[in-house]
Formats: structure tokens, C-alpha cells, sequence
């Protein structure tokens, strides 16, 4: 398809594959309000002569829904560059067509492992089309390793692994490029049973195991439901956990049911990538992280939520790169500028020139933990500020 032009100056269309239906539409949530909220301010941000506007398709929360997604944002929508959050099959399928596609896409929200080695590259063989920015399976490993330490006053620890038989588990436990290695090298010492097949039934075994090997402390990265059912079967052997870790799906807010039920995410530790306390800016006009949380909660009704920050900053990025590139429209230029990126955004400083591998940009991890709160029931505190300076810690580790 030719370039659009609406008669007056040419048109450069950042397109978005969001999942707005299917069983992910809530972690859409995030991409879905901030495309909303920047439409009108990306349309007078282009370069000389262009002006940016921004076209969505559903991903419907499946591989071949972002497939097709990608397939109408290139054709039918000429998008010079795709962003992507969220989602471990969806993700993956948005990143791929476009590599097959030869479309510049960004994505984030997804362990840069597996993102990069998950995905077929390798040093030798790194994407053309295809960049990410994320923390690492390494970082999670140092964040938990921090919290697991500050349980137990600075001493290595017998750390129970609830794990699936997915993604999430097999690359936790990846020899090279997993959490295990860097989480043996602080020192401790994981046990890990039999991996469970999601939704699990029943984790009995595990629970035995870890009580066998006197552990008392579990790290994982299991959904909310899974989590749920794990609490609840420790609890009914009479067994509890000192301090869970647990990486997915941690980073939405938990909520007390309508029967007061306390939430499978209550005082279970996590990490903190984005809050409204992060000292971090917007590229475009000065919002800071507090102000942006503040009008998504004014917008919607709902709690602030991580993503938001991670999503903000896609358009920041996709921007820059629209604007810096040498010929805007041509979109192998607008790929060679995102790997020569580097920007200070509202998600923190992102650099694609700094490695770990080619076409991918690192966030920086803080410590925190899910605690009753004052504003919502359940707020996520940061405990250790970890690798982001100048944040501030908002409270004590709680465990029981």
C-alpha cells in the first residue's frame, strides 16, 4: 500500500495490536488507555511535513488473532512501525509477523530471554525487524534473591519452586539463560518438584516437597487462580509459607471479593518496574509517573497499574524513531533508528546501543510487595528500591 496523505502532509501511522477481547482484554487495559490518551498530542509530534496518527486492531488475546492484527496494521493501515504489549502466546505472534513482514515492531512486558532466545535469535543471529525492552529473567532472579535475604536478615536460603510445565516455568528453570542460575549463584539452594500443567488441580506434592525440604519461603510464577489454590492447600495441611515471590500477573492489583475473601496476591512479594513514585518523565512534555497514574485512575475508575508506564513509553520511543530517522516513511529506516535508540522516557532510561543482546533495551527492577492499603485495598509497596536510584521505599517486607 502507498503512503497516506490526507491532501495536506503526508501521514505516518504507528500502529497498536492490543488485545481488547478473548481471555488478555484486561491486560490490555493499560496499551488500550494510553493510545487513547496520546492520540491527540502524537498527531503534532511528527516530523517536518508528516503528522502521526495511530491505528488499532484487536489481537482477540490468540496467536492468530495478532497475526492477522499485524496483517491489517501493514496492509490495510501502511503502519511504519507496530507496538505490542502482554502476553505470552500473543506477544510472541505480533513480534514474528512482523519480522516476516519486514515492519519495524516494539514491544515490552515479556523477559527479554525469552523475548530474544524464546524467539529463535542468538548472538550470531540477531531479528531485523523486531525490538524489545524489558528487565531480564536475571533481574527477577536478583530482586527475588534481595527480598529472600531481607526475610532472613542477610542468610542463603532453601527456596521452594512452584512452576509450571509452560514457558514460565521452562525458562525459569533454563540452564543459561533462566532465573535458576542466577538465584544458585547468590547462594540458594531451589527446590523444584515435578512441573504442574495449568489450570492445576490439585499441589499436594509440591507442598510435601517443600515442607520436606524445610523451606519456608516459595517463588513463583504462577497465575492468581493457581496461586489461590496453592495458599488455600497449604493452609488446609497446616503449612504456611513465610514469604511468597511470584513474578506473573502480579503486576494488577489484587481485590477483596465480594465475600471478603482476602486476594491470592495478599502480602505475596513481587517486582516493581514502574510506580507513580518512580523519578521518571515523558519524553513529550514533562508528565511524570504520578501524573500519569493519576489520570488513568481519574479516567477509568480503576487503580493504577504498572503497565501503564511501560505502555507510555512504546509511543515515546516509536516517536523518537519516527522523528530521528533519516527517511520516516521507509520503514527499514525507522528499524535502523530504533537500534540506534537511546531515551529518557517516563519507564526510565531505555538504551538499544547498551546490549544485554542486539535490538534489545533493559528496565530497571525494584523489590515490592502487595500490602493492605489506604487509597485501595491492596497497594503495591516498594520494599527494596533495587537497581533504580532515587526511588523511595514505602514500607517494611511483612512476612509471617
Amino acid at each position: 500500500m502507498g503512503e497516506i496523505s490526507d491532501g495536506r502532509e503526508r501521514v505516518l501511522t504507528i500502529g497498536v495490536a492490543v488485545a481488547r477481547s478473548g481471555r488478555l482484554a484486561s491486560l490490555g487495559d493499560p496499551l488500550d488507555f494510553v493510545t487513547r490518551l496520546l492520540e491527540p498530542t502524537l498527531s503534532g509530534l511528527g516530523p517536518t511535513g508528516y503528522r502521526i496518527r495511530l491505528a488499532a486492531r484487536d489481537t482477540r488475546s490468540s496467536a492468530a488473532g495478532a497475526r492477522q492484527a499485524v496483517r491489517e496494521l501493514a496492509r490495510d493501515e501502511d503502519a511504519k512501525i507496530i507496538l505490542t504489549l502482554a502476553g505470552t502466546e500473543v506477544l510472541p505472534a505480533v513480534a514474528d509477523a512482523c519480522e516476516a513482514l519486514g515492519v519495524p515492531c516494539l514491544s515490552s512486558t515479556f523477559p527479554w530471554q525469552v523475548y530474544y532466545y524464546g524467539r529463535g535469535a542468538d548472538d550470531a543471529h540477531p531479528f531485523d525487524w523486531t525490538y524489545h525492552f524489558c528487565w531480564g529473567l536475571d533481574g527477577i532472579a536478583d530482586t527475588f534473591a534481595d527480598l529472600w535475604e531481607r526475610a532472613d536478615g542477610g542468610g542463603q536460603q532453601a527456596v521452594g519452586c512452584l512452576w509450571n510445565d509452560g514457558p514460565q516455568g521452562t525458562w525459569s528453570r533454563h540452564p543459561q539463560h533462566g532465573f535458576a542460575p542466577t538465584a544458585r549463584a547468590r547462594g540458594h539452594h531451589l527446590v523444584d518438584p515435578e512441573p504442574y500443567r495449568e489450570p492445576v488441580t490439585g499441589l499436594e506434592g509440591h507442598i510435601s516437597a517443600f515442607r520436606e525440604a524445610g523451606t519456608d519461603i516459595v517463588t513463583s510464577a504462577a497465575t492468581g487462580q493457581d496461586l489461590g489454590l496453592f495458599r488455600a492447600q497449604a493452609a488446609g495441611a497446616g503449612w504456611q509459607p513465610r514469604l511468597i515471590t511470584c513474578s506473573r500477573w502480579l503486576a494488577y492489583p489484587p481485590s477483596v471479593s465480594s465475600t471478603g475473601r482476602r486476594p491470592a496476591q495478599a502480602d505475596v512479594a513481587t517486582l516493581v518496574y514502574w510506580t507513580p513514585s518512580h523519578p521518571y518523565r515523558s519524553s513529550f512534555d514533562g508528565t511524570t509517573t504520578a501524573e500519569l497514574a493519576e489520570a488513568y485512575e481519574q479516567g477509568t475508575g480503576r487503580q493504577w497499574l504498572q503497565p501503564l508506564g511501560l505502555a507510555y513509553a512504546l509511543f515515546e520511543v516509536a516517536t523518537h524513531a519516527l522523528t530521528a530517522a533519516e527517511d520516516p516513511a521507509d520503514r527499514r529506516c525507522v528499524a535502523d533508528t530504533l537500534g540506534r535508540t537511546r531515551l529518557d522516557t517516563i519507564a526510565g532510561p531505555l538504551d538499544w546501543t547498551a546490549g544485554p543482546v542486539p535490538n534489545v533495551a533493559t528496565v530497571a527492577l525494584a523489590g515490592g510487595q502487595w500490602q493492605q492499603g489506604t487509597r485501595h485495598d491492596y497497594e503495591l509497596t516498594v520494599v527494596t528500591s533495587g537497581q533504580v536510584d532515587q526511588l523511595p521505599v514505602g514500607g517494611d517486607l511483612i512476612t509471617t
